[in-house]
């Protein structure tokens, strides 16, 4: 039987593994490309740039909303979507400190 130990590691850890996941799959890399360049857009404007289906962009955008990624509201039919980029920035400093320290560690390395 498999035993989660996620809960074994730091908030912050957590948080940034759960961020790294929601960026890892190219389209979702894309996605927050065309929101950047457009800072806002309409799913239905994605599905016309991107090379893939409605129902796979949704759940991408899905992914990246439970990320926090982005933010989206929903106005009838049409569902328009923008980078969080307060979380955005969060995680980024999050990185760059985490990145900081590994590197810091690692002056004397071995290798």
């Amino acid at each position: 039987m498999a035993v989660n130990k996620k809960e074994e590691f730091s908030k912050k850890e957590q948080d940034l593994s759960a961020f790294a996941k929601a960026i890892a799959h190219p389209a979702r890399l894309a996605i927050l490309k065309v929101l950047a360049r457009r800072n806002e857009c309409v799913c239905g404007e994605i599905v016309e740039i991107l090379p893939l289906a409605q129902s796979t962009v949704s759940q991408h955008l899905k992914e990246l909303q439970k990320a926090g990624l982005i933010k989206g509201e929903v106005d009838g039919a049409r569902s328009c979507y923008c980078i969080n980029w307060k979380e955005f920035e969060k995680f980024m400093n999050d990185f760059n400190s985490l990145f900081t320290q590994l590197k810091a560690k690692n002056e004397k390395a071995c290798c």
